[in-house]
């Protein structure tokens, strides 16, 4: 294996490994930020895409985050990458409060108070997976109350990413100006100080 460690790992570090990564917590977060600045596109498709991610993430349908994510990045105008990058919103940490806050407030959106009405047992509307028992009381406040969350964080990610990638692409701009300047400085006075 290439990259394979010399030392196999012990089950003392492996289970260390479980409760708090190697790398720490950051370094996923650093990662992702990197691989969305450094995406060759505009500061408009770049931000675009990703709100678009993020607007699928409220959703109630998962499985379908990516087609979604990439039908809203193709109105939009935005990247299909960083729309795909931008569904990591949507993780299983985050889904129980996407899922808590969408139920909400579609239950007050559509006039009925959040903790009104009949018992719901979702094991029994799960087991018998019957689209019909299982919109009115579950998706349909979902999808409802995802309209507004979806779109006030769309447009908060939009408005931050554009401006951080449009700063990081022209600092990268200027760094590679001054690299090519100094490189062909370097070819021209190089063969003749020899």
């Amino acid at each position: 294996m290439l990259f394979r460690r010399r030392k196999p790992a012990g089950w003392k570090e492996k289970l260390s490994g479980l409760v708090w990564p190697r790398k720490g917590f950051i370094r996923p977060f650093q990662y992702f930020r990197m691989r969305i600045l450094r995406l060759t596109a505009s500061p408009h498709s770049i931000a675009a895409g990703v709100a678009a991610g993020v607007m699928a993430s409220w959703t109630p349908f998962m499985g379908f985050h990516f087609i979604l994510s990439f039908a809203i990045a193709f109105v939009l105008a935005g990247n299909m990458v960083a729309a795909a990058l931008g569904t990591a919103f949507g993780n299983p940490l985050t889904f129980p409060f996407i899922w808590t806050a969408t139920w909400q407030i579609g239950k007050r959106m559509l006039g009925e108070p959040p903790h009104a009405g009949r018992h719901i047992n979702l094991r029994q509307l799960f087991e018998h997976a019957d689209l019909s028992q299982i919109w009115n009381p579950v998706l349909k406040p979902m999808v409802i109350g995802a309209i507004p969350p979806a779109l006030i964080t769309g447009a908060t990610v939009y408005i931050v990413l554009y401006f951080v990638v449009r700063g990081y692409q022209a600092r990268r701009r200027v760094k590679l100006a001054a690299r090519s300047r100094a490189r062909l400085k370097a070819a021209i006075t190089g063969p003749a100080s020899v």
